[in-house]
């Protein structure tokens, strides 16, 4: 006759069953009055029925039940593995469905000694499904160990929690944007470098019996064929000086630029190495790899804003009842963190005191405002155009400007071809001026304040870049006397048109970071010495300044969009960018902690986070137009590059795909055919539609367990109300007849106390 398996109260009775203490003892039973309602059933006497109608209790008690129940199936389980040897698979079962670690539970030493001992003995002889249930869990343990690591490891770690504590944590937005654009621009110099610049270089040096082959489209004329890269011999030092800033010279052929890697394959032992093929894909590589980590983190981003812009009152409360980190043991630390929620709650507070504001303006008031606003943006519009126009003149003048041969003419030369990008940074540095004097008097809240400021100037500065570009552009192609009959591109100014692309971002990356350390070390921080040391009224009027998020993210971003323009043209870019940034950071470290005082207007971060990344992916779209058509429309150079034998640079896909076995020509034609991609297009909006349909589902759930919990308060409130009527209703009765009022009432109204009740409703 089988035996019933035992139950948690028949192998322990309940009364040895003590619940842990804080301190992990058991606690000790009270009177059943102090018990009465909020203790399981055995351990005190039945609570009436109208108090069991309270939410409290009902939590509890199914807390209570669950835990119980939990205890029975370890205990059943046990109980069976030892009396009949059980099934491998049901004690593992059990334990997988049990969250609870087996020292919580309150047994004996002995006993938790034997289960752990049953499930030792278990998993040595774990197999299929079960084995891998294990190793999924172990792999999951690792990752998370493997990404505790790396935050801990992360660059610029501590002080960017300064930063944090000192200045907030807007400010500490723009540090931790930096150090994202530090590790893209490593990642994309990583990409660049293995697989196009290290092959060159292993295959001109005759490394591993490699070798390089270099081929001419045959019907290309012999004219568009030369190219003399301007190399002088042995000259003053300054002249090398001059090549570095302005990236001609000894350093036009070297692996900087597009020019020198005018290579079509390199021949390993057993392989051929395609070098137009892997430039390409590069490129296409870190674009998309750019796209993809700025969705990502914008996505993250966008989630914390949608969080905190949905209900006000729960960030008040995160951050007064959860904000503290318990961990932290440092006292600079916790002064930081004080800090940090402190300025916080001045932001959520400075922006509810201007919705409150704007929620009180007249009709008149908002008409003004109106009016004022469209006045002050026909302003904008006019700087934009005088800028655009002085850029284009400018760059018209510089390509068009020859070099001067006299004595003394080196620096004269080089300020012309640093004139287009002079006249960008002017540009740069006044317009943002006039942007941040024009947004005071439009009346915005500080958060659109910086949206606003930051996409006007988002505007100038990308703009300038595309204004650059197109009047170059319109220069390489410009064809007059037939100049362009024979190699499809102005060669007689342009022999190599792609290095002198290349040499322009990279003035425009070298010049930027010159003026962002010049105004840092010779602006900021006389600045600084001339208001605490001078009493002159102006200077103390000019006051100490505060550190301008939207100008500052705006440097890093026009910086990064010439470092995604300039790749392709100049290889080595993206690790001019990555020590760029990295030297920035500190710069910029610096000047915050000895120039700058807190901003007034706070400002907060998560908002902050996702609008800098959404500039930023604006600043990637419009890089991928110059470069999208200088590969697949513009004529590739026919005397320097690693596309010499094609007539674009898309045509390396043609010609890789008709070189490869039918089969796999079949399927990328099928691919890219209309066939395929209307179908898979529509698929895509398929997905799409249902996510959508199930975002908003969500948002109806939420919608409505928040209005449960209003109930429950509603509920609450209720009961307490009615709870306080019986107390004053037994007060006026007899002493005999109110001796049957016992001290549950009062444990009850000791527990839900009012205001309490009255918060609950609240949230």
């Amino acid at each position: 006759m089988a035996r019933e398996a035992p139950t948690l109260s028949s192998v322990y009775p309940r009364d040895t069953v003590q619940p842990l203490g804080p301190s992990g003892n058991s606690a000790s039973p009270e009177s059943d009055e102090d018990n009465d309602v909020f203790l399981p059933d055995g351990i005190q006497p039945q609570a009436s029925s109208f108090l069991k109608e309270l939410p409290s209790y009902r939590t509890v008690q199914r807390r209570r039940s669950t835990v119980l129940e939990s205890r029975e199936r370890l205990l059943r389980s046990r109980f069976m593995k030892s009396s009949y040897g059980g099934s491998k698979q049901g004690f593992l079962d059990e334990r997988a469905d049990d969250s609870q670690p087996l020292r919580e539970y309150a047994i004996s030493i002995q006993q938790k000694r034997k289960i752990r001992e049953i499930q030792n003995a278990q998993t040595k002889r774990t197999t299929g499904w079960v084995q891998w249930k294990e190793n999924w869990k172990s792999c999951r343990k690792l990752a998370d160990d493997t990404k505790e690591l790396l935050y801990t490891m992360q660059l610029w770690r501590k002080d960017i929690r300064s930063i944090e504590g000192k200045f907030g944590s807007g400010v500490q937005s723009y540090f931790m944007f930096l150090r994202f654009l530090v590790l893209l621009n490593f990642v994309m110099f990583v990409l660049m470098f293995g697989f196009v610049t290290l092959p060159i270089a292993i295959s001109r040096n005759t490394v591993f019996n490699s070798s390089h082959v270099v081929s001419y489209a045959s019907d290309i004329a012999p004219e568009c064929t030369k190219y003399k890269a301007a190399i002088e011999g042995l000259g003053y030092f300054h002249k090398y000086i001059f090549d570095l800033l302005s990236g001609t010279g000894f350093l036009e052929w070297t692996y900087l630029f597009y020019g020198y890697y005018t290579v079509e394959a390199i021949n390993f032992k057993d392989h051929r190495y395609n070098i137009p093929l892997a430039y390409l894909l590069v490129t296409f590589a870190y674009l998309i790899l750019s796209l993809l980590w700025i969705v990502k983190r914008s996505v993250e981003g966008f989630k914390q804003s949608l969080v905190s812009d949905e209900d006000r009152f729960q960030s008040y409360c995160n951050k007064i009842f959860a904000g503290w980190d318990f961990c932290i043991t440092d006292e600079s630390t916790a002064a930081l963190k004080h800090n940090s929620l402190q300025y916080e709650l001045k932001t959520d507070l400075e922006e509810e005191r201007i919705r409150q504001k704007i929620a009180e303006r007249t009709r008149a008031e908002t008409c003004r405002i109106y009016l004022l606003r469209i006045f002050l943006n026909f302003i904008v519009v006019t700087v934009l155009a005088i800028s655009f126009y002085c850029i284009y003149r400018t760059s018209i003048f510089s390509q068009e400007f020859g070099k001067q041969t006299f004595p003394g003419a080196d620096m004269l030369n080089l300020v012309v071809e640093y004139l287009p990008s002079i006249v960008i940074t002017i540009a740069n540095f006044i317009t943002p001026i006039i942007f941040k004097i024009i947004v005071n008097f439009e009346d915005y809240t500080p958060a659109f304040e910086i949206r606003c400021t930051l996409m006007r100037c988002v505007f100038v500065r990308l703009a300038n870049i595309g204004v650059l570009l197109i009047t170059l552009w319109t220069r390489i192609t410009y064809c007059v006397f037939g100049i362009c009959s024979l190699c499809g591109y102005n060669h007689d100014t342009y022999p190599c048109w792609e290095s002198r692309v290349g040499q322009e971002m990279y003035k425009l990356m070298i010049f930027d970071f010159i003026i962002i350390s010049a105004v840092t070390i010779f602006v900021e921080f006389p600045r600084k010495l001339l208001v605490q040391h001078c009493s002159f009224k102006p200077l103390q009027w000019w006051g100490l300044q505060t550190f301008e998020i939207p100008q500052n993210v705006l440097e890093i971003v026009y910086g990064q969009t010439i470092c995604w323009i300039g790749t392709f043209y100049c290889p080595l870019l993206p690790a001019i960018a990555t020590v760029k940034y990295f030297i920035i950071f500190y710069i910029k470290k610096i000047g915050l902690m000895k120039n700058c005082i807190p901003s007034p207007k706070p400002f907060r971060a998560s908002s902050s986070n996702f609008f800098f990344l959404l500039v930023l992916l604006i600043g990637l779209i419009l890089a991928c137009i110059p470069v999208g058509t200088g590969i697949a429309y513009m004529r590739s150079s026919k005397a320097c590059g690693p596309f010499v034998a094609f007539n674009t640079s898309w045509d390396i896909i043609g010609y890789t795909v008709n070189r490869m076995p039918p089969g796999l020509q079949k399927i990328f034609n099928g691919i890219t055919s209309e066939a395929f991609a209307v179908p898979f297009f529509v698929l895509i909006c398929l997905i799409l539609f249902y996510f959508i349909a199930l975002a908003g589902a969500h948002k109806r759930v939420v919608m409505q367990l928040r209005k449960q919990l209003a109930l429950e308060g509603r509920d609450k409130l209720f009961l307490i109300r009615k709870l306080a009527e019986l107390q004053t209703s037994m007060s006026k009765m007899p002493t005999t007849q109110s001796s049957t009022f016992d001290l549950k009432t009062n444990q009850t109204l000791q527990y839900l106390h009012p205001q309490k009740l009255q918060a609950d409703v609240h949230v």
